[in-house]
């Protein structure tokens, strides 16, 4: 079992998109995948007049900017992945958390303030999940949710496909973005532990939305998925291969990386 989390500036690049469906249909059983659309977004948001504010990586979301994020997350991007995958004989199906209550979440306490209607997953009913890819289709997963209380939540895509990929029990998570891994002065750090993590985001190295991302690997290493990497494209279609590529996180090291 693979889940695959496809960053939203990616979404915007139809070279990319060729380049994942073609991934995609070369895999010998169908992934999920769970996409951002942030860049998109933000650009639809801008047209609207509704200003665009994030802490930690994560969108601030209020009833205007909630909207506005249905409609870029569920709609554009979602459409934009799931066509380019059709295009290329993925029987690919574009859905959200809300979609047969496939992801439920609650109100996201965050240190940095109250970020309005922004969720964290609590729930991945990975039955139904389990369903779609036994009939053979490859669910497209948009991150807006559903909470315990009936109402719509903002969740960050990286959020979704760690707790995705925990309740499949996952032997990996990708988290495909658009650059070769967690870079340190300009090179990929090919191993990080929460250790690792915690110090890099302390001392500026990790910043902005590899943050939630770090994170989210690090949750789903504590939840017995077997392997996650960060990564781009190319790292994606040379993971297949069983090479090493991108950033792994790993439970433990014997040093940190950048140490002597």
């Amino acid at each position: 079992m693979l889940v695959i989390k496809v960053g939203g500036k990616e979404l915007e690049n139809e070279d990319f998109l060729a380049g994942l469906a073609k991934a995609v249909a070369s895999l010998p059983w169908p992934p999920v995948l769970v996409h951002g659309g942030g860049k998109g977004t933000s650009q639809l948001a801008a047209r609207l007049g509704v200003p665009s504010r994030f802490v930690d990586g994560l969108r601030v979301t209020d009833e205007a900017t909630l909207e506005v994020a249905v409609m870029g997350l569920v709609g554009q991007a979602s459409t934009r992945l799931v066509l380019a995958l059709v295009n290329a004989g993925v029987p690919a199906l574009g859905l959200s958390g809300v979609d047969a209550g496939l992801v439920t979440a609650e109100k996201l306490a965050h240190p940095g303030g109250d970020l309005g209607w922004v969720g964290r997953p609590v729930a991945v009913n990975a039955g139904r999940l389990r369903a779609l890819l036994e009939a053979g289709f490859v669910p497209c997963l948009a991150p807006i949710s559903r909470g315990a209380d009936g109402r719509l939540y903002n969740v960050n895509a990286d959020h979704v496909a760690q707790a995705v990929a925990a309740a499949l029990g996952a032997e990996a998570l990708v988290f495909v973005t658009n650059v070769p891994g967690v870079l340190r002065e300009g090179r990929v750090l090919p191993r990080l532990t929460p250790d690792d993590v915690d110090a890099f985001i302390e001392d500026g190295t990790i910043t902005d939305g590899m943050i939630p991302k770090v994170r989210s690997a690090c949750q789903a290493l504590e939840a017995g998925v077997r392997a996650v990497v960060i990564t781009n494209l190319k790292g994606l279609q040379a993971w297949k291969e069983e090479r090493e590529v991108g950033t792994r996180i790993v439970a433990q090291q014997t040093h940190r990386e950048g140490s002597p």
